[in-house]
């Protein structure tokens, strides 16, 4: 199961007492965001600018992920991924983009890495971190991510989770930007996921726009040990069969991403 802090992607219509998002900084992010309206419609909605944590305030930020990762493994769920990427909460102290912080949490890379590496510690601690991985997006631009430094950034990142022996960690390479292809991805990119491939000594999955043929060519070449499909899945829930068997692919539809029915998620035929 996927953990997420949402952080400043959130909207006031999900908070209690309508309050605002945090953040750690007060920075609204760009484009839009998923929201109930008024009469209960699934609509898209501005971010309104979130308001900063207190410092005092990041110690229950982390005690939620690891009650989180407790209640996952309760309810039966194999382990748990902690999401710090896609400009959720975490992302957002990683990047020096929405991070201006002048606190322990803020500045330097090692201090805006601070909360991801205390959250992976509490809940490796509470669960056993055999069933923990992380889910990082190097040089992703969704919701206005981005960081000065990213090769350093992430590579202290990746260095400091090696210690935690961990079941996996998670690569989204930057050639999809949400659930689109992204033309302008930074070019530096293969540069980092070989400098992270080496200083990861663990399972390494890589995720992003890949097909059946580009997919087995990563694992060839030693780019990854594991390939994730989500759109795919979405759209075709045998997946591994189509892609065993050469069999034709079910197309995603864009348009039921985001929405409250079955359609999209529990819809698409299986091959016959």
């Amino acid at each position: 199961m996927q953990l997420w802090h949402v952080g400043r992607v959130s909207h006031p219509s999900f908070q209690l007492d309508n309050a605002l998002p945090v953040a750690p900084s007060a920075i609204a992010a760009p484009g839009k965001t998923f929201i109930v309206d008024e009469h209960g419609n699934g609509v898209w909605g501005d971010v309104p600018a979130p308001r900063a944590l207190e410092t005092e305030e990041i110690a229950a930020i982390i005690d939620d992920y690891r009650i989180a990762a407790l209640n996952a493994i309760e309810a039966g769920m194999d382990g748990v991924e902690i999401h710090a990427g896609n400009g959720y909460l975490l992302d957002q102290f990683i990047n020096s983009n929405s991070n201006k912080r002048n606190d322990p949490y803020g500045g330097t890379y090692q201090n805006r890495a601070r909360l991801l590496l205390a959250v992976v510690q509490a809940v490796a601690q509470e669960i056993g971190a055999e069933r923990v991985g992380v889910r990082l997006t190097p040089m992703g631009r969704f919701m206005g991510m981005g960081d000065d430094t990213p090769i350093e950034t992430f590579t202290y990142i990746v260095e400091s989770l090696n210690r935690y022996g961990l079941a996996y960690l998670h690569l989204v390479e930057p050639a999809v930007v949400g659930t689109v292809k992204d033309e302008n991805f930074d070019p530096r990119w293969d540069e980092i996921i070989l400098k992270l491939r080496d200083a990861w000594n663990g399972v390494l999955i890589i995720a992003g726009g890949y097909d059946a043929a580009s997919a087995e060519k990563a694992i060839r070449e030693g780019r990854a040990d594991v390939v994730a499909f989500g759109r795919p899945f979405l759209a075709n829930p045998d997946l591994p069969r189509r892609i065993r068997d050469g069999l034709e692919l079910n197309t995603p539809d864009p348009t039921t991403f985001f929405g409250g029915d079955e359609r999209g998620y529990i819809d698409y035929p299986v091959h016959a």
